[in-house]
């Protein structure tokens, strides 16, 4: 093991809790890893384009980029076989009297091997360069597509807060960063319907008795989500609405801070996207309820429905394709045939299931319908919880 500067991360107990987690080393971003019992430690920067890998999902032995999906094996850094070669730093990791300390040191050096072009650029013929613009929970980057020249070389992987963004807006008298008639749809890839979920030794055993206690107990559970007018404050306020019942909300900066505040029982249940919690439903650290969707969820079958409880709420973290308004029907039709050819692809089914979502594809006439109904019932959400500072 390399001498070098250790640098204490924190508490194990605290770190075991997630599989996979970014954290800093000094300068260095650092993707810690816990899996059967052990720490690793990598390099937290992706080789492609920098991203997040401290961010993104355990698969077996390799840690997921939640950018681009390329992996990297936990421990070694090493690339996923037959990319072996393309490979990120990895770091020594210990434990000493419960703290865990990291080599601040790199154990192993970079490598490069390029990857095969993205699915789409393989259909159109052309580079795909993937930007992601943060900020104003998404709305810096929806704004920056909505202004794009409308030529069929921006597109927007949208998410199913942009129905919620410009809403929210409208309530503090802002102008939105965009609206949505300032985009065309391409393609529906994903929609996760949200799950309710609360710690394995809550005393909830069922949603009946989760509801139950809500209500006899006003105002004095809570929920954690990833920030205000969000994909985990909205469908609870969908649920408490239908349901008649209250609790106190707390958002959190992102979902991953919400997951780790119930799991720490700083909160009693959080509503998020079953990627996001399945992992620990299956260790036993936390218990499903309910979902929002109308069929069994892939990732966690055994999990009834809302309907299925007698309450017709139903939402879901969705994602597609969209262009700036003004692009040409030539344009929307050669985007169309390219995402549905991506789509079908067996590797690219592959990737999104690995990252937890099904591929839940809907052609633009029919993404069209789907979103006009989904943002419909959304302003009318946002207007019922009304300003939240």
């Amino acid at each position: 093991m390399s001498e070098g500067n250790w640098i204490d991360v924190g508490a194990s107990a605290e770190l075991a809790r997630k599989p996979v987690q970014e954290l800093k080393v000094g300068a260095k971003r650092i993707a810690l890893t816990f899996r059967d019992g052990r720490f690793g430690a990598i390099s937290g920067v992706c080789n492609h384009v920098g991203g997040p890998l401290g961010r993104g999902t355990l698969d077996g032995d390799y840690i997921v980029c939640p950018w681009h999906y390329y992996k990297f094996h936990w421990q070694t850094g090493a690339g996923e076989p037959g990319y072996e070669a393309d490979r990120v730093p990895s770091h020594d990791v210990k434990v000493e009297n419960g703290r865990v300390l990291v080599n601040e040191a790199q154990k192993t050096k970079r490598g490069r091997l390029p990857h095969e072009a993205h699915p789409l650029a393989r259909e159109l013929k052309q580079p795909v360069v993937i930007e992601n613009r943060s900020g104003a929970g998404g709305g810096v980057g929806m704004g920056l597509a909505a202004r794009a020249a409308p030529d069929g070389y921006t597109l927007l992987m949208a998410l199913s807060s942009i129905s919620v963004l410009p809403e929210a807006d409208k309530l503090f008298g802002r102008k939105p960063a965009f609206t949505l008639d300032q985009f065309k749809p391409i393609a529906r890839l994903t929609a996760d319907p949200t799950v309710l979920v609360v710690r394995a030794d809550a005393p909830w055993k069922t949603f009946d008795e989760f509801v139950a206690d809500a209500k006899q107990r006003p105002g004095v559970l809570n929920y954690g989500s990833s920030g205000n007018y969000g994909t985990m404050h909205v469908p609870m306020e969908m649920l408490k609405s239908a349901a008649d019942f209250r609790m106190v909300h707390i958002p959190f900066n992102g979902a991953g801070p919400a997951v780790i505040a119930l799991l720490g029982g700083q909160v009693d249940a959080v509503a998020s996207g079953p990627a996001t919690v399945a992992q620990h439903v299956r260790s036993g650290r936390l218990r499903a309820l309910a979902h929002w969707g109308d069929q069994s969820l892939m990732s966690l079958p055994e999990v009834p429905s809302l309907t299925s409880q007698g309450f017709a709420v139903r939402y879901a973290q969705w994602s597609g394709l969209v262009v700036p308004a003004g692009a040409s029907d030539e344009v929307v039709q050669r985007l169309r045939a390219a995402a549905r050819k991506a789509a079908a692809d067996p590797q690219v089914q592959q990737i999104i299931r690995t990252a937890g979502s099904p591929v839940d594809y809907l052609d633009a006439p029919q993404f069209q319908a789907y979103w006009d109904a989904d943002a419909a019932v959304m302003a009318n959400v946002v207007r019922r919880i009304g300003k939240v500072e």
